[in-house]
């Protein structure tokens, strides 16, 4: 099977975009996983754009392990790039898991998300008990075998933990990462993110992406830190958060909606032979 597909990135955060509103291209799971492989194609996400008769379209995530996503904030903002070219729109409405996200288009490839409002309380994450979501007590070891306990949690499409910590770089996300991930307390995994307050402005994060693994970019786990900062009071309304690829600017309103603007690439399109 032979057809036309995007590729295109958020931050390195990158994405295969198939277009199923004229075609109906219908992959399995293992060759959604072939795709994603970066011995074939490879990408963080795979992404399906679905008609919708009332909004300009409807999206489908998958990770790399094929394993399906609620959301994808650097996702959403890449599909919107592409139809506002497509449409010549500044503006783009898409359904997400019965969401509705729009999206706001800017010069230079910027764009702006909204992602609605997050979830905090434990039932909402979720975890498998009733437990503190600003502080669930889990323990990590560092490199220097120093432990270390914390991680709030936040819902904002998909579950995350966010854990603060004085310097990111002593403890080894690779190995961290699929732990937490598999961690008991999260029946549906989450996303973990180590995230270090620089001012009240600017948090440096590292993020190991549930089903996808360590990432260059993740946006909703940048919507969740920023949540999560609000949260211990460590930040303002507009937070930058920065990855080794860039940052996303996360704004936050009275009524705790959260924004989120970045860069998008530029759209490559691509021929898939699978």
């Amino acid at each position: 099977m032979e057809f036309n597909a995007f590729k295109m990135d958020g931050l390195g955060n990158d994405f295969v975009i198939i277009d199923q509103r004229k075609k109906n291209i219908n992959l399995s799971n293992d060759q959604i996983i072939k795709i994603c492989d970066r011995e074939f194609i490879g990408c963080d996400q795979l992404i399906f754009i679905k008609e919708d008769a009332d909004l300009d379209a409807e999206l489908e995530f998958y990770n790399s392990d094929g394993s399906k996503s609620d959301a994808c904030g650097n996702g959403t903002r890449c599909v919107a790039h592409l139809l506002s070219k497509e449409n010549n729109k500044k503006e783009i409405n898409l359904k997400v898991a019965s969401k509705i996200l729009k999206s706001k288009i800017f010069e230079n490839n910027l764009v702006e998300t909204s992602i609605g409002l997050p979830r905090v309380k434990w039932n909402e994450i979720p975890l498998s008990k009733e437990s503190d979501t600003k502080n669930l007590n889990i323990k990590l070891i560092d490199n220097e075998n120093k432990a270390f306990y914390g991680g709030i949690a936040i819902n904002v499409g998909n579950p995350h933990v966010i854990f603060f910590i004085e310097n990111i770089d002593k403890f080894n996300l690779e190995k961290i990462g699929p732990e937490i991930e598999n961690h008991e307390l999260f029946p549906e995994k989450c996303n973990v993110t180590l995230a270090k307050k620089i001012s009240p402005t600017l948090i440096k994060v590292k993020v190991w992406e549930r089903g996808a693994g360590l990432t260059k970019a993740c946006g909703t786990a940048a919507c969740a830190t920023a949540v999560a900062a609000n949260l211990k009071n460590l930040s303002n309304s507009k937070t930058e958060i920065e990855f080794s690829t860039g940052k996303l600017l996360i704004s936050i309103d009275e009524k705790n909606n959260i924004k989120m603007m970045g860069p998008v690439s530029e759209i490559d399109e691509i021929k898939i032979n699978i």
